[in-house]
């Protein structure tokens, strides 16, 4: 299996942009920086919805209406995100795929919180019916909130164990 994960990732690497970005001295940083704006947009959308199920922050939305306020907004950062995580993963495949880090932050935590992510967005008016939020929807938020950050870590061991250097 492993090997095949390696030929795609030597296709990925040998495709028009792939090998554009890897050899232009501008381009990794600039999709590095639009991939971390979309990260952002991604996570504070959804770390507010999480804290909000949680029961901290101002009492003026539920996490529903919050959730649904912010929905577009999340799912554009979602995307941006992805697209910026996919080029730059095109660019040095063969190498992200050997780091430990990058293996736990796509084969397991990011899966695992997306698939959580949606529930949260799913079942967050039904945990926020009543006053207050459903100790179900504060556990769910709390998880939520714990899976992302654990992405987020996973991510910086990556880059801080990534033996590539782009100057």
């Amino acid at each position: 299996m492993y090997d095949v994960i390696v030929a795609c990732c030597r296709w990925l690497e040998n495709t028009p942009w792939g090998a554009t970005i890897r050899d232009s001295s501008w381009m990794y940083p600039v999709i590095l920086w639009v991939h971390f704006i979309g990260l952002s947009m991604w996570l504070a959308t959804s770390l507010s919805v999480d804290l909000r199920l949680m029961g901290v922050g101002a009492r003026r939305q539920t996490a529903s209406e919050l959730s649904n306020a912010l929905f577009l907004w999340n799912w554009i950062g979602f995307g941006v995100a992805f697209v910026g995580g996919f080029l730059l993963l095109s660019a040095e495949a063969t190498v992200y795929v050997t780091n430990t880090g990058f293996r736990l932050k796509l084969g397991i935590l990011a899966p695992l919180a997306l698939m959580w992510h949606v529930v949260v967005q799913r079942k967050a008016g039904a945990w926020t019916e009543a006053a207050h939020t459903s100790a179900i929807g504060k556990w769910a938020g709390a998880i939520e909130f714990v899976l992302w950050i654990s992405v987020v870590a996973a991510s910086v061991g990556f880059l801080l164990t990534n033996a590539v250097t782009h100057s």
